[in-house]
Parts: C-alpha cells; sequence; structure tokens
C-alpha cells in the first residue's frame, strides 16, 4: 500500500525534481556525462541543494530563490547553481515543459 505524500510535501518534491532536472540538462551539456547520470561535481551540487531545500525556514511555502529574503547558498555553490540555471533555465521549457511553468507559477507567488 503507497501512501501519498502530504500536500504540503508536494512543492518541495516538485522544486527537488526541478533543480535535479536543471543539474542533469546542465551536466549532460557542459560535462558531457551520459544522459541521465550526474559527475562527481554535478552530484555534489545537487546533494547540497536538495538539503538546502529541505532546511528552508519557508517550508512548503518556500519561494523561488531568485525571489527569496534569505539567500541559504555558500557563495561558491550559489555561483555554481546560477551557471546551473543561466544554462538549462532556456533548456528547460522543451524538455520539461510541465515543470518549467509550476516553477513560473511559483515565481509569481508573494511572500506571505
Amino acid at each position: 500500500m503507497t501512501t501519498l505524500p502530504k500536500q504540503e510535501n508536494i512543492p518541495l518534491e516538485r522544486e527537488r525534481k526541478t533543480v535535479h532536472k536543471m543539474i542533469l540538462i546542465y551536466c549532460e551539456g557542459m560535462h558531457h556525462s551520459p544522459k541521465g547520470e550526474l559527475c562527481p561535481d554535478c552530484q555534489s551540487l545537487y546533494d547540497y541543494a536538495s538539503i538546502r531545500i529541505d532546511s528552508c525556514p519557508f517550508g512548503w511555502r518556500k519561494p523561488t530563490c531568485v525571489r527569496c529574503p534569505v539567500h541559504c547558498y555558500k557563495p561558491d555553490q550559489r555561483e555554481q547553481i546560477r551557471k546551473v540555471m543561466r544554462y538549462a533555465g532556456p533548456r528547460m521549457l522543451f524538455r520539461h515543459p510541465y515543470l518549467t511553468f509550476m516553477h513560473g507559477i511559483n515565481s509569481l507567488r508573494r511572500m506571505n
């Protein structure tokens, strides 16, 4: 019997999936890793991002990182994720339109 995730976990899981897909696109394009696999550096970045998502003080109401008042990434990782987003962002629309659409909707949401 499978239990459904709590409603408040869905946005965090979707964000984790979006970040993973973006890092995959970046890694495949820039590091020429096999499709669906991350190189050690990109895996490390994903692990770090996943931990940051889990420990976000806003929880399921987490805004997109660009709209967040708390920048929780260390400077090196923050620059790495920016590079990933600059490269993968435009490509996400064609590879993962639903995740791109939902990320866009989340970026329009106001913090309460």
